[in-house]
């Protein structure tokens, strides 16, 4: 046995030893070695382009690399759907340097979701061009250019490098100026296409759209090649983004080097509250492991103040003495790109031995080969886990990944599923480009860039309805069969491609001499910067001192609270129309046009860590509106009336439902729970049910049990006219709730907890029993 599998082999008996020591939950998936499947270089390709990765070594390619490359150079756009480290980047880098080997005035646009990924792509393109003599113009074109170099770039450049963002708002609007680039276009590449969804691809897909048109306008149509993680719709979000037909590449030939999947649930320290130990202290412990016994490990964690934590930690476990300074390491967004590059060296030589990172390092930035990831809680999507997981055994040697539950309800069921990380992934990227208030931001753009003719497209709603509109509010005008852009400066400047108003509220810190630190959009100010609010920023903990909604100002101070706050709103639905429904024995569920008025009314106080309630607090913010698309569920009062518990416990069990739902959606729809709302309300009545008058109501019906209660639970986009996601979980209510009572039969608590579906009111209360019983009645699972 090697060396290393030695160690890695010790490690998990030490692990294995750590769990009976802390009576934690751990659950290790063995994934075997596949020594990969292999095919020749393409004949098509150019025989330039194989000699150049012959030198690199690489006689043939992995079997997926094969057949994409042969799809390209039939003029097909491809979706390579693989695993991180299977050698996407390969595929596009050897089709463009075909083209310019062939055709020395040919382009292509290589898109990455980040600056840092497009760093690193370009030096896996440099050391290629290295070995052709330095003939290819390679460039990264994003906000970091030096304005000096950006003339040289669009009249050299064969290879362009950028991002969205740059490309809605640096490119797109200037298309004049790169008349060269947009006249030999050959190929368009989108990298990791599994980040553009939700308001992001749906930004994207329109980004997508000006781009077509502007090529189409120079004479050109690029063949788009795209990479994606594994995600369960991989061909259909292509599809989706560009507009045109996609051949799908998914069965990955790169060979794996043997890796152990270990799922540690840290131990229940409070059965009735069902407060476990905190999985920063225990992913400290399982890192200490793993270095103790000499292995290079990289541990992930969700936000920057809990990368400067286990940070904090591991110096102080591991750097004893001066010959030890430097072996751990952070890495997040903040850091200035030359300590980056630093630490992403010392990672590949071997120099450093632990480093804690944000999400920053999950894409297919080179670190070499790690021995372990360790994930510090779920990151929320599935696909986020594996490129998380993927970062160590990159080069086929043996590896492990280590995923450490919090408490969360996701949580919970990820850890109790490892099926989920070896089967199909369940995970949907959706999106909705024809979303009205993203498509009129992007047609203004789009009008500023070319002047819209009569009968042209753009999106699937009515054009000329959107231009008459833009029309007669004097933002446009109409000159016979054209419409030209009238306003002064371009609209692309004022459109966030991350969110869907930029209506911001701006954050001002009153610490010191008052300064702006940050901005927030609209839809989350209410909730996230109110008066006595933590809000949140770069590991920093501020607390709200005064909410200026009028103004568009947050004014805040620094603070040591051990706790963070989460708002309660006041929601009440309309229905405006059905788009489509079901009917079953005991249930009807609809997916259709809402109206949601919202109005933030309280918050609440919880701890770090532990989600433990330690206080509350009253406001009265003002009323907000959307016209959004939802997917709801009445459960019929017959049902209701069968179950023989207290009307309390009656509307805490359907509440600890509706609030299970909107958790678990998540793991679907591949979106943050913040990009869902959920609301419950009496069908029979049309009166709204929040959590804070439970008690009343129960107080008021206790003697009536409730009779004419029939709830229903409504999950929304949270965004105006909706982005898709409440479609799929109309598509897949069957399978919500199964994972529902999955979370519920699985947690250890007595009565209910933050991990299902929250702890009851009053102490004797059982709602988590009467919640287990109505998912199963609505699944038909009651047996007699």
């Amino acid at each position: 046995m090697y060396e290393k599998d030695y160690k890695i082999e010790k490690s998990l008996d030490d692990l294995i030893r750590l769990k009976s020591d802390i009576l934690s939950r751990v659950k290790i998936v063995k994934l075997k070695e596949f020594k990969g499947e292999f095919l020749n270089f393409p004949d098509e390709l150019s025989s330039d382009v194989v000699k150049i990765y012959n030198q690199k070594g690489i006689e043939k390619l992995f079997s997926h690399q094969a057949k994409a490359i042969k799809e390209i150079l039939k003029g097909r756009n491809v979706v390579v759907s693989t695993p991180t480290a299977s050698g996407k980047t390969l595929i596009y880098n050897s089709v463009t340097l075909d083209a310019i080997t062939r055709n020395p005035s040919s382009k292509s646009l290589y898109l990455f979701p980040t600056k840092a990924l497009s760093q690193d792509q370009l030096s896996e393109l440099f050391e290629l061009n290295k070995l052709i003599g330095d003939k290819i113009g390679l460039y990264t074109y994003d906000g970091d250019t030096p304005q000096s170099m950006r003339k040289a770039i669009r009249k050299q450049a064969q290879i362009v490098i950028t991002n969205p963002y740059m490309m809605h708002s640096g490119i797109l609007p200037h298309h004049t100026k790169w008349i060269n680039l947009f006249e030999n276009l050959k190929y368009i590449v989108i990298d990791e296409l599994h980040y553009y969804t939700g308001v992001f691809g749906s930004h994207m897909a329109n980004i997508i759209r000006r781009l077509k048109r502007i090529c189409d306008f120079y004479g050109t149509k690029p063949i788009f090649i795209m990479s994606s993680a594994t995600i369960s719709n991989p061909k259909e979000l292509a599809e989706r983004i560009v507009e045109q037909d996609v051949r799908l590449i998914d069965n990955n030939g790169a060979p794996r080097g043997e890796k152990y999947l270990v799922f540690f649930n840290p131990p229940v320290v409070n059965k009735q509250l069902g407060i476990r130990r905190s999985y920063v202290s225990v992913a400290r412990q399982i890192a200490g492991i793993f270095l103790k016994n000499g292995l290079q490990v990289i541990t992930f964690a969700n936000s920057r103040l809990i990368t400067e934590v286990l940070v904090k930690y591991l110096k102080n476990d591991f750097e004893k003495n001066v010959t030890d300074s430097g072996k751990v390491r952070g890495y997040r967004g903040g850091y200035l790109p030359k300590k980056r590059r630093e630490i992403e060296r010392g990672l590949r030589k071997g120099e450093i031995m632990a480093v804690v990172s944000t999400n920053a390092l999950e894409l297919g930035i080179d670190i070499g080969s790690l021995d372990v990831a360790i994930l510090a809680g779920y990151p929320g999507t599935i696909t986020s886990t594996w490129q998380r997981i993927g970062r160590a055994g990159r080069r086929s040697s043996k590896s492990v990944g280590v995923l450490v539950s919090s408490s969360s309800p996701v949580n919970q069921f990820i850890v109790n599923h490892p099926e989920y990380f070896i089967e199909k992934s369940p995970e949907i990227g959706r999106l909705n480009p024809d979303n009205l208030t993203i498509l009129l931001d992007h047609v203004k753009c789009a009008c500023f860039e070319l002047p819209f003719v009569k009968g042209e497209n753009f999106g699937n709603e009515d054009l000329e309805e959107i231009l008459s509109f833009l029309s007669e509010n004097n933002i446009l005008f109409r000159n016979k069969d054209k419409w030209f852009w009238t306003e002064e400066g371009y609209p692309a400047d004022a459109v966030s491609i991350t969110r869907i108003s930029s209506d911001n509220f701006v954050v001002v810190d009153r610490t010191g001499a008052e300064r702006v630190i940050a901005e927030v959009d609209f839809s989350s100010a209410l909730e996230t910067l109110h008066t006595r609010a933590i809000y949140m920023l770069e590991g920093e903990q501020y607390v709200v001192e005064e909410f200026d909604y009028e103004n568009r100002k947050a004014y805040v101070r620094r603070s040591d609270a051990d706790y963070f706050t989460d708002s309660i709103t006041y929601t009440k639905i309309s229905v405006l129309d059905i788009f489509d429904e079901t009917k079953t024995k005991n249930y009807n569920f609809f997916y259709g046009d809402v109206h949601v008025f919202s109005q933030v009314v309280g918050f609440k106080k919880l701890k770090f860590f532990t989600n433990e309630n330690v206080g509350a607090g009253d406001l009265q913010l003002p009323q907000q509106d959307m016209h959004t698309t939802a997917f709801w569920v009445s459960i019929k009062n017959e049902l209701i009336n069968t179950i023989n518990i207290s009307p309390e416990e009656k509307i805490e069990a359907i509440s600890g439902i509706a609030y299970l739902m909107r958790q678990i959606s998540t793991v679907l729809l591949m979106c943050d729970v913040r990009d869902i709302g959920v609301s419950l309300e009496d069908n029979i009545t049309k009166s709204s049910i929040n959590l804070n008058s439970i008690r009343d109501k129960a107080m008021i019906k206790e003697k009536e049990g409730l009779s004419n209660f029939e709830p229903t639970i409504y999950i929304y986009d949270n965004y105006p006219n909706g982005i898709g996601l409440s479609e799929t979980l109309y598509e897949n209510v069957s399978k919500v709730f199964i994972k529902i009572l999955d979370v519920i039969e699985n947690c250890n608590c007595e009565r209910g907890c933050p991990s299902c579906v929250g702890p009851p009111i009053k102490r004797d209360g059982n709602h988590k029993q009467a919640a287990e019983f109505i998912i199963k009645l609505l699944l038909d699972k009651v047996y007699n």
